[in-house]
């Protein structure tokens, strides 16, 4: 371990290497501290949304809409690949950012059968504002680092994110 200040994560490690001083626990050290993160900035970033009436997951779907340009549109079969989500949990949301006029359903001119959902311009002004609260949340909390460990960082995980994708489960 670095001489760095022990954590939570620290205590459990030393916990197991207690009651079972065989046990390799070095992936416990990462996924651990990996799994608090996400959960700690999700918590953060959930906050930050909130005042523009707003979850993550709302987020999400109006971020992927504006992500994709002008006219900012896309079928709800494509937001659901990309979100990676049921076509039962895509129509919940959309439900809940249609009654508030963030994003609008309507007939795909190429495909009688199909929809296309498009953001409003509230919806468009409302992503605009909650991805910069969100990254003025997860910029505070990188902070910690200098450029270069953050740089690091973002390096390291791709890399053990890209390993995760390509190993059978």
């Amino acid at each position: 371990m670095s001489a760095q200040r022990k954590d939570a994560v620290d205590a459990i490690i030393e916990q197991w290497a207690a009651v079972r001083p065989d046990l390799d626990t070095r992936a416990m050290e990462v996924f651990g501290r990996v799994y608090r993160l996400s959960r700690a900035m999700g918590d953060r970033v959930e906050k930050a949304y909130a005042p523009y009436g707003i979850s993550r997951g709302e987020f999400d779907v109006l971020a992927t809409l504006r992500r994709a340009g002008e006219p900012y549109t896309l079928s709800p079969r494509r937001l659901s690949s990309t979100l990676m989500l049921t076509t039962g949990g895509m129509t919940g949301r959309l439900d809940r950012l249609e009654r508030a006029g963030l994003l609008r359903r309507s007939p795909d001119p190429h495909d009688r059968r199909g929809l296309q959902v498009t953001l409003t311009d509230k919806g468009l002004n409302v992503i605009d504002e909650a991805v910069g609260a969100g990254l003025t949340v997860q910029t505070d909390a990188l902070s910690a680092l200098d450029d270069e460990e953050a740089g690091q960082l973002a390096d390291l995980l791709r890399k053990l994110l890209e390993g995760t994708q390509n190993s059978p489960e």
